[in-house]
Parts: C-alpha cells; structure tokens; sequence
C-alpha cells in the first residue's frame, strides 16, 4: 500500500515536499547506439531550483517581494513562475573556489535581468545591500544575499532585452 505522500505530485505542498526522500539512483547500460549531434535526447531548460532553508515561509516571500519569483503553486490550477528564455550557464567550479563566498557554500544561483541599474536601486530601495560587479564582454552583474546568506548573482547580457525570449 502506498502512503498518501508517496508516488503523489502534490505542487507546493510542504507536507509533501519535506516528506520526500531521494529516489535511489540505478546505474543504467547504456544502449548500443551512440547519441551524439542531432540524435542526442537534450535537457530543455531548468524546471525547478530547490534548496534548503531555515525559514521557509519567509525565503518564499523575500524572493517574491524583491526579485519577483512567484511561490510555487499549491494546486494545478494555478501557474508557475515563468521566466523569459536566453542563456543559461551551467558550470561545476573547482571545490575551493571562493566565487561563491563561504567554503560551506555548494551553489549559487545567477538570475538573468532587463535592466541591471533598476534591479540595484528597487533592491538598494529595500535596505537590500547590492556589490555592483565589473562589466564583462558577456555582460554585467551584481550580487546580493538572501535574508539567509545564500548569494545570489544578477546579470544583465550584454545584449540586453534583445538577447531574451518572453516566457512561452
């Protein structure tokens, strides 16, 4: 017999969520035919960014109030947060690295903005502290923290709106 929050998709239910344990990984053979170029099955995008939090209820609310994410849905009727297409960098950096701040720290999520200047004043507006980054042939960034230390890259492409695609 299944528990009622096992094999359930239950969007945005704490309950369900906090009880979910990690699946078992089972090493798979792979199939004779060699999936290169074109005939390769490809990842489309990121769908979901997950991370631990003391409070969760109030990380919800931060990013919603300050950056504009919507909290996940608590039912199927209503929408996820949509975010406008464009490059994503997906980069493991070396153990040691300080980019990320604290040793202790094991990621760091880099969001895509319109306009970098703006973001740094609606957030500076908020007692938010911003460190304005240098430019880059790639762009221009910025950081910040969450209320719970965890940084949090902003980047502006240095083509600007015209390098990003509105949400389909």
């Amino acid at each position: 017999m299944v528990s009622p929050d096992e094999g359930r998709h239950a969007i945005g239910n704490p309950r369900f969520v906090e009880n979910v344990s990690a699946p078992k990984l089972v090493r798979v053979k792979p199939p004779a035919t060699d999936w290169e170029g074109d005939d390769m099955e490809k990842v489309l995008g990121i769908g979901g960014f997950f991370f631990r939090g003391k409070d969760q209820g109030a990380l919800r609310a931060w990013y919603a109030t300050h950056l504009g994410i919507a909290p996940t849905p608590t039912d199927y009727e209503m929408p996820c947060w949509r975010t406008n297409g464009g490059a994503t960098v997906f980069e493991p950096f070396a153990q040691d690295t300080t980019y990320f701040g604290s040793p202790a720290q094991h990621w760091m999520v880099n969001f895509r903005v319109r306009d970098l200047d703006a973001m740094i004043a609606q957030l500076t507006h908020a007692g938010i502290d911003v460190t304005r980054g240098e430019d880059a042939p790639n762009g221009r960034f910025a950081r910040l923290h969450d209320p719970e230390g965890n940084p949090i890259e902003l980047w502006e492409p240095a083509g600007g709106p015209a390098e990003m695609e509105e949400p389909v």
